[in-house]
């Protein structure tokens, strides 16, 4: 038995899914926990302890723990940070107010427009101005930095957001500032505009920074109470946080700047795909993944999943661009596309069947869950269509309440005037199509990319909703990964620690000397892999990729363009960003003048061998254990019921059947086929 496994932690809005690999032999054991939303660690602690004891593994055996969350992204959507101040530089308090000046729905005249996270009576200013190219105009006016700071922790401020007109050229007034203020007010949590978003434009950046102050005292009280907890078991192997991105850091990099963990859980689905997706073959796909409180989908394209540089938080209207607060991070590029198992069916004023946004969450959870939940979920539908089977739910964790959900769904259906399965097969036809249509539009604006690829599909709604999905997005295969119910935690388990730098440079490429570039980004490189170093140790071995934000003279907006490897070569730089411009627009504008707005390093280091061993049997295919009527659009059927851990290498499952595993439940439907492969995938072939 190996002596040092891997621990991952995913906790989403209603389940905590925990994942052990033993990295010697590629085996894996997963397990499912309800989150606990007013603690979220005490879930985590109490998965823990019942997977160690059920595999019986001593904790001194876990040798590394990864972990994911959605706490912050709740803590920003629902306005539960920390009281958040803002010193900035005189005459620009209102930055984050004015915003763009740009209206996300140009006819709405009440509009509602996202909130600061920081009030105007904590946002306060102080004289000093720096250049654009980051000469002192106006010195510091360290008086009023204090007096500022003074004002803010006598009314409750506990964190705050230092943002200096220009910063991004010249930290040096806000590295002079936080140093005045930290010698005074000890406990005071500060973030820097120049360390957090050190990139041009000043309503993002500033964004970007109040977002990192505003969760930055509930990440660092988190990690360091979960860190400490967890030792407590005696598990004493380094944390380590996905990030955004798709890569790995080290607890006190994500307690400076935890802003860059937002979209941690999400991310980890995406790369799960990507890696599940390649074991078949399939390097082009779409990662879908749904939980219990939401669905996210993801394009993976040449076996990694898209990284975008800039994304929105807390949108005012969940599906609208511009509605939501700018975040300039890397991060992998998402799109939620629609509601999850705990989301809630309701009549609107017109008596339309709607589901979501509200979300039973954990707390009470789906009336099945017999936890006090009364109103009916897509959790209930499923089980009374014969999705689910009330037995050994969540890995035989809970057993569904078929009382509780009956009367939830009898409400509704009394109120609907419907039969209680109809409107059952109402809600699933909603919430399905609500997902294809949200995805239609995100593909539509990648160019249509992905509409000729494989379906993928994770978390414990994604085998069950997917293959309706994939029928209306006109993909006619589907990839169910082992243990689908938990892959954004074993995705967390491959993914390579990776740090993400940017600068900006604001200059003509023809103006910049090879030399000088290499230099800046020699620069970039040497900070991340500090912070790889910290991670991974000294002598892990790294690789570096380098983009650039470029666009025609006179353009307002810039493409992410990446570079060729080796020392920077002027004609390469400007032939690679006119293929790219070419690929998006097809064709590129006769405009001589090429600048470059922003430079960035991307250095990542892998950290383990990713071997996986889903453990599949060889033998005479196995027949199934139950059969139960399930409902497959309009018509029932009685459908076979098999075990997925009996399944045999190349067997055939076809459809109308349902394949059962301790954390999913995929359903195959009429004439479809699903083959299990040596990779433990099982693909699922639909008609055409």
């Amino acid at each position: 038995m190996s002596t040092s496994y891997a621990l991952a932690i995913d906790i989403g809005g209603t389940f905590t899914d925990l994942v052990l690999h033993d990295p010697a032999s590629g085996r894996f054991f997963a397990h499912k926990e309800l989150t606990t939303p007013d603690a979220p660690e005490r879930g985590v602690l109490s998965g823990i302890r019942r997977l160690l004891e059920r595999e019986g593994i001593a904790p001194g055996a876990v040798a590394r723990v990864v972990h994911a969350t959605t706490l912050l992204t709740n803590a920003l959507i629902e306005r539960k940070g920390a009281p958040t101040g803002l010193l900035t530089t005189a005459g620009f308090r209102d930055i984050l107010e004015i915003g763009h000046e740009r209206k996300y729905e140009i006819y709405d005249l009440f509009l509602p427009l996202p909130a600061p996270l920081v009030r105007r009576a904590w946002r306060l200013e102080a004289a000093e101005r720096l250049a654009p190219d980051g000469r002192v105009e106006i010195p510091l006016d360290e008086a009023a930095v204090l007096d500022a700071a003074d004002r803010l922790v006598a009314e409750g401020v506990t964190s705050l957001a230092i943002g200096f007109l220009h910063a991004y050229a010249n930290p040096a007034h806000e590295r002079r500032a936080a140093a005045l203020i930290a010698a005074r007010h000890p406990s005071l949590h500060l973030s820097l505009s120049s360390e957090v978003s050190p990139q041009i434009r000043e309503y993002d950046r500033l964004s970007t920074t109040c977002a990192n102050a505003y969760v930055k005292p509930l990440a660092v009280t988190y990690l360091d109470r979960l860190a400490r907890e967890i030792a407590a078991l005696g598990v004493t192997a380094p944390l380590f946080l996905m990030l955004s991105n798709g890569g790995l850091t080290h607890v006190e990099e994500a307690k400076r700047i935890p802003v860059r963990l937002l979209e941690s859980g999400p991310a980890a689905g995406a790369l799960a795909g990507a890696v599940f997706g390649a074991r078949s073959g399939a390097k082009d796909l779409l990662a879908f993944d749904m939980g219990g409180t939401t669905a996210k989908l993801a394009v993976v394209r040449d076996g990694a999943p898209r990284v975008a540089h800039r994304f929105e938080a807390a949108r005012e209207k969940r599906f609208t661009p511009g509605s939501g607060l700018p975040i300039t991070i890397s991060t992998v590029e998402l799109i939620e596309i629609g509601a999850g198992g705990g989301s809630i069916a309701s009549l609107d004023a017109l008596g339309l069947l709607k589901v979501g946004p509200r979300s039973a969450g954990s707390a009470p959870g789906p009336a099945c869950y017999g936890r006090g939940g009364a109103e009916p979920t897509v959790t209930d539908a499923n089980l009374a269509l014969g999705a689910l089977a009330a037995e050994g739910f969540a890995g035989g964790t809970m057993r569904l309440d078929l009382g509780a959900m009956d009367g939830a769904l009898a409400r509704l259906a009394d109120a609907a005037e419907l039969p209680r399965d109809e409107l059952a097969a109402g809600i699933q036809a909603v919430v399905n199509e609500a997902m294809s249509a949200a995805a239609r539009v995100h593909l539509a604006e990648q160019g249509g990319e992905g509409l000729d690829t494989a379906l993928l599909v994770t978390g414990g709604g994604g085998p069950l909703h997917g293959p309706e999905v994939a029928r209306r997005l006109g993909l006619t295969r589907v990839i169910c990964p082992p243990a689908a119910g938990v892959a954004s935690a074993l995705g967390l388990l491959l993914a390579p620690a990776r740090v993400d730098q940017v600068a900006t440079l604001a200059r003509p490429l023809d103006t910049l000397p090879a030399e000088e570039l290499d230099a800046r980004f020699g620069a970039l490189e040497a900070e991340a892999r500090r912070v790889i170093a910290e991670t991974l140790g000294a002598h892990a071995a790294v690789t570096a990729e380098r983009a650039a934000d470029l666009r025609f003279a006179g353009q307002g907006f810039e493409l992410v363009t990446p570079l060729p490897p080796g020392p920077c070569d002027m004609p390469a730089i400007r032939a690679a960003f006119e293929a790219a411009y070419r690929a998006v627009f097809s064709g590129v504008p006769p405009v001589a003048v090429v600048e470059v707005v922003n430079i960035r390093v991307a250095v990542s280091a892998a950290t383990g061998d990713g071997r996986l061993d889903p453990g599949v049997p060889s033998g005479a295919p196995a027949a199934p254990h139950a059969r139960r009527p399930v409902r497959f659009g309009d018509a029932a059927s009685e459908a076979p019921v098999f075990r997925r851990d009996a399944l045999t290498l190349g067997q055939v499952v076809a459809g109308p059947a349902v394949v059962e595993d301790g954390m999913s439940t995929l359903l195959v439907p009429p004439g479809a086929r699903a083959t299990l492969e040596a990779s433990g995938n099982l693909v699922l072939d639909l008609p055409g």
